[in-house]
């Protein structure tokens, strides 16, 4: 099954008005398909933080469009995002903080995208027609 969500981003509001609409989404295509419950959890977690760093840092750059796909399979969700905002690939752009400093000498941020690159695999960008597509596969029990 593919289904796919349309976000448009209210100038104003919070991000985080987003989220119910997409943990509705998520939760209705794992009804659907009979996720196992890891995979609805890891796919909410995936998309919180991607959507979350989009709305939040893709507002200054003109973002007026966010489009999720779901897509199942065995055992597996591929998610694919794709948004007009500035250009940003996530795998490149941000790089991975050292997790194995102590807290205190950690530098702020990255830990929500080093999260994401942990949980998904086949993890695939690309910038097309002015728009930022991001791809990932999550699966139960990884």
């Amino acid at each position: 099954m593919r289904r796919s969500l349309n976000i448009t981003p209210v100038p104003g509001a919070a991000a985080a008005e987003a989220l119910p609409r997409i943990v509705a989404f998520v939760e209705e295509m794992a009804e659907l398909d009979d996720w196992a419950p890891d995979l609805v959890l890891r796919s909410n977690l995936i998309l919180e933080e991607l959507i979350l760093n989009t709305l939040t840092h893709g507002r200054t750059s003109g973002l007026s469009d966010i489009e999720i796909t779901l897509e199942s399979g065995e055992n597996s969700v591929t998610i694919t995002i794709v948004d007009d905002g500035a250009a940003f690939d996530p795998l490149t752009d941000e790089p991975s903080p050292d997790t194995e400093l102590p807290l205190q000498e950690r530098s702020i941020g990255g830990l929500g995208l080093h999260l994401v690159r942990t949980m998904a695999e086949d993890l695939a960008y690309k910038n097309a027609d002015g728009k930022n597509h991001l791809t990932l596969v999550a699966r139960a029990g990884a």
